[in-house]
């Protein structure tokens, strides 16, 4: 046996990666299965197997290819993959590297739509109870859009046509393209970071689902939700439907219909106004007609037009109540007497003895008290002895020598000294 035909492990394995390499089927190729281990690693690298019924197909898919995935692989899913096939020479097991991964039957972009679709409703996101009110005169809109577009000049016309007094400010950024997602989003957070409008309009004109796919990302949508300014989706033209028109608070079905949507029309305002003041001066004509009417009929009623009479009236009504009045006193008066005389007939002849019987023992009494007054004992030749300072002398030990008195006799007093 020859040396020279011996070979290592390594050695077959980068033959046969050779091999496999110059293989012009293999260096192209086309392989569907269902996708199963599928795992996504911290290095951005994806590593799955395709199967079908009878064998399996190891695959990786490197972070620069994954990048370009539109949707959300997942275990069980058919796909179609497109990439080559060779030999790892380390382990010296075949795989396939991955470039491109489309889901077979539907596109990727439909398929990521719908995955996306699913994902924010199951968050709320969609929710009609979140949507704000758009408001109905604003005086600041911004256009997040292409300021090169078609749809931007139309915008502008139709809110100056049917609303001049709204401020329109174009808020300029890409609307298709990888960096179109991020510049929309960021436009919409500007535009509430420093409060630019009451009413923000997002989109652009229609295109293929490629060209319109920035407002399907994520990215945008979530821009959208958080906006505390009302937005209102106009992408594309009626049959278009993206992610953004499920987040905002209004959808349009054009640019040119999101701008008719947001401001009203100036010609309906003042037909409203008109027909409302003609309106109310009708209203006004024919309430003035009825007070008019009142004040007519008040102007010829008889206190306007003979007002004495009215007070002559009056008097006359005052001349009876008072008769009436003075009458009425005198039937009561009469009555009254009538009852008192009644009354003094039907009381008994022994009124008269108690009343006799009291006035004696009056009298009694009153002598009893006229007997017992000191004036009465001072008649008899008595005297009272008091002090200067008025107080009645009662024994010789309220007095002294030199003392005076003043004796209080019966018709007057004498001044005396005890000696």
């Amino acid at each position: 046996m020859r040396e020279d035909a011996i070979l290592t492990p390594s050695q077959v394995g980068q033959y046969l990666k050779t091999l496999m390499d110059r293989d012009h089927l293999l260096s192209r190729l086309l392989v569907r299965g269902e996708l199963s281990n599928y795992k996504m690693y911290p290095s951005g690298h994806h590593y799955f197997t395709l199967k079908d019924g009878e064998g399996a197909l190891r695959c990786v898919m490197f972070r620069s290819d994954a990048q370009s995935l539109r949707f959300r692989p997942e275990n069980g899913m058919q796909v179609i993959a497109a990439g080559r096939v060779t030999v790892f020479p380390r382990d010296g097991q075949y795989q396939m590297y991955c470039a491109r991964l489309t889901p077979e039957g539907v596109g990727d972009l439909a398929l990521a739509f719908e995955q996306l679709k699913e994902k924010l409703a199951q968050e709320g996101l969609f929710d009609p109870a979140h949507k704000k009110e758009i408001p109905v005169f604003p005086s600041k809109i911004a256009l997040i859009t292409s300021p090169a577009g078609a749809a931007v000049r139309d915008m502008v016309r139709i809110l100056g046509a049917r609303w001049p007094l709204s401020e329109v400010r174009v808020v300029p950024v890409r609307v298709q393209g990888a960096e179109a997602p991020q510049e929309i989003a960021a436009a919409i957070q500007w535009a509430n970071w420093h409060n630019l409008a009451d009413l923000i309009i997002t989109g652009r004109g229609g295109g293929s689902m490629e060209d319109l796919w920035a407002f399907n990302e994520e990215v945008v949508a979530r821009a959208i939700y958080t906006s505390e300014i009302p937005v209102i989706s106009a992408v594309g033209h009626e049959p278009d439907v993206t992610i953004a028109d499920f987040v905002a608070d209004l959808r349009a079905s054009t640019p040119s219909n999101a701008a008719e949507l947001a401001v009203p029309d100036q010609n309906e305002i003042y037909s409203l106004l008109l027909g409302g003041g003609e309106r109310l001066e009708g209203a006004m004509s024919v309430r003035l007609a009825r007070y008019r009417q009142a004040l007519n009929r008040l102007a010829a009623s008889r206190p306007m037009t003979e007002p004495a009479s009215y007070f002559r009236e009056k008097r006359l009504l005052l001349d009876y109540q008072s008769s009436q009045l003075a009458h009425g006193l005198r039937h009561a008066a009469a009555g009254q007497r009538e009852r008192l005389g009644k009354l003094s007939a039907a009381l008994p002849s022994c009124g008269e003895r108690a009343v006799a019987k009291r006035r004696e023992q009056l009298k009694a009494l009153a002598a009893s008290l006229d007997a017992l007054s000191p004036l009465k004992v001072l008649g008899r030749g008595y005297a009272i002895a008091r002090r200067e300072d008025g107080k009645a002398v009662l024994s010789t030990g309220d007095v002294g020598p030199g003392d005076k008195l003043k004796l209080t006799l019966s018709d007057g007093s004498v001044d005396c000294q005890v000696l």
